[in-house]
């Protein structure tokens, strides 16, 4: 048969054919409802002062902290300023700053466009929350639980279904339940590194299946920090290596804490898949934190191992008191105090995290 015989039924297949790959192509996909709301759970990464509301030690509802908050208020948060789930929710467009459900002046419609359950010093591990009395994940979630109540009542099952469907969870532990479990643990009264990591995403995997059964479906699970460098993290190496001066991360630790982020990856992407219609993704803190660690003068940070409360080598919390010393300029630090992160670091931290996931969510 004549070869150009076939060129018209050719031309016609693929004029048949183009609508359906254009369907196809992602640069074609149907774009993402607009975030509607944003909610955390976790420690202090994303505590912005629910725990000003229990009793507890681990508060940071004082000077020095918040000396970088609109008003310089000491919020509850543990830095100087904001944290990443409020950079976050003002970029999403949502509201300036994510509240603490348990502060008693945030009002019931506000519940619709976010808070944070999360409550500094807890962890994945309940035994975590005990040794700091401090909220663990289950209180966290039956909280939730109530949050869910009261904006049913407020505008229906409907329209919260809605908001809990296109709303973005963020999660965010682990980094107590290593520091207090494992790295100052007694000598034998524990099984292993990796087979603890695996417990802890074990608590991931059963809180994000509780999410997806709520009606969420946009989730994000932090990972871990470079341990190691956490200021408190040096000192205690340097004490034990009777080198005081010397003042370096501890690799170590940060090797674990590379390992479990891998874990959690491979467990984001299976709950992914599992999930129907989720997305369950990594949020990876560790990467920026330790380039800010290696390349300060990029992000015009000069001081990287030493908090600025008090020395910089063991105050955080309670330790860090309105009569402690500050450094002149915060913006230079990386650490606010022994173990959080400066709001110049969450600034970084949030940006990271916008570019690598805001066109996935």
């Amino acid at each position: 048969m004549n070869s150009h015989h076939y060129k018209p039924i050719l031309l016609t297949f693929l004029i048949t054919l183009l609508p359906l790959l254009q369907l196809l192509s992602p640069t074609n996909a149907l774009p993402s409802p607009p975030i509607t709301a944003l909610y955390a759970f976790g420690d202090s990464t994303v505590d912005p002062g629910n725990n000003n509301y229990i009793p507890t030690l681990f508060k940071s509802n004082h000077p020095p902290y918040g000396k970088s908050f609109p008003a310089q208020l000491s919020t509850g948060r543990f830095s100087d300023g904001k944290l990443a789930t409020d950079f976050l929710v003002s970029s999403f467009g949502i509201k300036p700053t994510l509240p603490a459900y348990l502060n008693p002046s945030v009002k019931p419609f506000e519940l619709l466009t976010g808070v944070s359950f999360a409550s500094a010093g807890s962890g994945l591990d309940d035994h975590t929350a005990m040794l700091s009395l401090t909220l663990n994940m289950d209180r966290q979630w039956r909280y939730f639980e109530e949050a869910v109540r009261k904006m049913k009542s407020l505008v229906g099952e409907l329209e919260t279904d809605r908001v809990i469907r296109n709303a973005v969870f963020v999660i965010s532990a682990g980094t107590n339940d290593m520091t207090n479990n494992v790295y100052t643990r007694a000598p034998g009264s524990f099984i292993s590194v990796s087979n603890y990591q695996d417990f802890l995403l074990s608590k991931v995997e059963t809180f994000v299946q509780r999410l997806y059964n709520a009606g969420a479906r946009r989730i994000t699970v932090a990972g871990l920090p470079p341990i190691g460098c956490l200021p408190v993290q040096v000192t205690v190496a340097s004490f034990t290596s009777r080198n005081f001066h010397r003042r370096t991360c501890t690799k170590p630790q940060n090797a674990d804490s590379r390992v479990y982020n891998q874990k959690l990856q491979s467990l984001t992407f299976r709950l992914s898949q599992r999930l129907r219609g989720s997305k369950v993704l990594y949020l990876d803190i560790y990467s920026p934190l330790i380039d800010m660690i290696n390349y300060p003068r990029k992000y015009g940070i000069e001081e990287t191992l030493r908090g600025c409360c008090g020395t910089g080598f063991l105050e955080a919390g309670p330790l860090c008191q309105p009569t402690s010393r500050t450094c002149d300029d915060v913006s230079k630090y990386l650490f606010f105090d022994s173990v959080h992160p400066s709001q110049k670091a969450y600034s970084v931290v949030a940006s990271f995290a916008l570019r690598n996931l805001l066109p996935r969510l």
